[in-house]
């Protein structure tokens, strides 16, 4: 394993400490806006938040890492802030029951998903004013 520091691009904000392992974040503190650890990881399990590269907090996602991606229930933001995306993940792709959301916040898809595309069973998609406009088979 290899011990790395990584920071924020610009302005030089410690982001991570820690070790990688086959290109996977394994062991170690994660930090936001240069404050004490906010979370840690630990041989590729740990519950986290991983934040946009602004000023306003935003989360990117949250939820479990195990092997050092994103697997179980986890949720994903725009970088407004609005909910992206709340559901299932598997080896760190949207895989089993998921809702799919607008850059407004609206839901946009209600139904499966199979390593990171709509699948197997009924879905639901609606337009901006929560009219469902297609009941579908994915494949």
């Amino acid at each position: 394993m290899i011990k790395v520091v990584i920071f924020k691009k610009y302005n030089s904000e410690l982001k991570f400490v820690g070790e990688y392992l086959n290109g996977k974040k394994w062991n170690g503190k994660f930090y936001h806006n240069n404050c004490s650890n906010i979370y840690e990881i630990k041989e590729g399990k740990g519950n986290i938040k991983e934040y946009y590269d602004n000023d306003n907090d935003n989360l990117i996602f949250e939820g479990k890492y195990i092997n050092g991606e994103k697997n179980g229930k986890g949720k994903e933001y725009n970088s407004n802030g609005k909910l992206k995306f709340r559901g299932e993940y598997l080896n760190g792709e949207r895989n089993g029951k998921g809702k799919e959301y607008n850059f407004k916040g609206k839901l946009i898809f209600n139904g499966e998903y199979f390593y990171g595309k709509k699948w197997n069973g009924k879905g639901k998609e609606y337009t901006l004013f929560f009219v469902v406009v297609r009941l579908n088979q994915f494949r």
